[in-house]
């Protein structure tokens, strides 16, 4: 655990830890706890265009930076240590490279806008355009632009489970299944992907997830991109209450994707289509068993790295 520098009234503690693509999501969860101001992920990129865009490179590690007031700084340490802690254990188990926490003093006035530099403009598959709500993007013909706000500190299309769900939706337009689709986005997050699903041709979704701040990022994003007719987000799990959809999304994992196969087949219409993401490759085959048991046809499959995306279809 390295430090840097002295606390001022207004200043604040940087927490940083470089982490290997797949092992983002568990730091910023440690962090997460002990940040009131949410965590935000720096990907690995390259700039290209001019400096204009930014290419990820998920073969270098991600920083993940959580901020901390460092008026009590007592407390603060008692946190930044609490933290290094848990970042050993995780360490311990040596799934993926997570690098030494890092932390230094951050002045109130450069906290604020600092983290925003660590947000390109990113391109997903071919036409989907992730914009930072700060950022100015030169919109290519047939772009489709989803302007996110990553400070809400989750659903920022880093993660290849969510690239991969935005790839699929793609996939799932190009064959003209989300024309005037109702969609359901099950674990929502900060709701990029039932924005895609409207950007992509989608008429309506709705959006549950369990966490009260993922339902006002949700709804946030919703606002900018002019979505809130079109798009409700609510409080919940499934089954919906609703009837069913066109299109289900469920980025979630494995261990709540076997559990949850039959729900998910409820909320299908015969004929409709599910693409769940969030699934490790050593788990691919129990999700596939779980879903063909609850009557659900695996149709597709997606892969990124370790991790795999599945397009099933109930059966008309």
């Amino acid at each position: 655990m390295s430090h840097d520098g002295a606390a001022g009234a207004g200043a604040w503690l940087e927490l940083a830890v470089e982490a290997d693509v797949e092992a983002v999501e568990a730091v910023s969860e440690i962090l997460g706890r002990a940040a009131p101001g949410g965590t935000s992920v720096e990907p690995a990129f390259e700039l290209i265009d001019e400096g204009l865009g930014a290419r990820l490179d998920p073969t270098r590690p991600a920083i993940v930076r959580a901020y901390l007031p460092a008026r009590d700084r007592t407390a603060a340490d008692r946190a930044a240590a609490e933290v290094a802690e848990a970042l050993g254990h995780l360490q311990a188990f040596g799934l993926r490279p997570i690098g030494e926490l890092r932390i230094r003093v951050v002045d109130e006035a450069d906290w604020s806008e600092a983290w925003k530099a660590y947000f390109p403009v990113l391109r997903i598959g071919r036409r989907l355009v992730i914009r930072p709500t700060w950022r100015r993007h030169h919109r290519e013909p047939g772009d489709v632009v989803l302007a996110l706000d990553p400070g809400m500190a989750f659903g920022t299309g880093l993660h290849p489970t969510t690239r991969l769900c935005l790839a699929g939706a793609e996939g799932l337009a190009d064959r003209g299944v989300l024309a005037g689709a109702r969609v359901l986005d099950v674990g929502c997050g900060s709701g990029i992907l039932a924005i895609a699903a409207l950007r992509l041709g989608a008429a309506t979704a709705l959006g549950i997830d369990t966490d009260p701040i993922a339902i006002e990022a949700t709804t946030a994003n919703a606002r900018r991109n002019r979505l809130v007719r079109r798009l409700r987000a609510r409080l919940g799990s499934l089954p919906s209450g609703e009837p069913a959809f066109d299109v289900v999304l469920a980025n979630l994992i494995a261990g709540l994707l076997v559990p949850l196969a039959p729900a998910l087949h409820g909320e299908v219409r015969p004929g409709g289509s599910l693409l769940a993401s969030g699934i490790f490759v050593d788990r691919e085959a129990e999700v596939r068993g779980a879903f063909e048991a609850a009557g659900l046809r695996v149709a597709d499959r997606l892969s990124e790295g370790d991790w795999v995306a599945l397009e099933a279809v109930r059966p008309a």
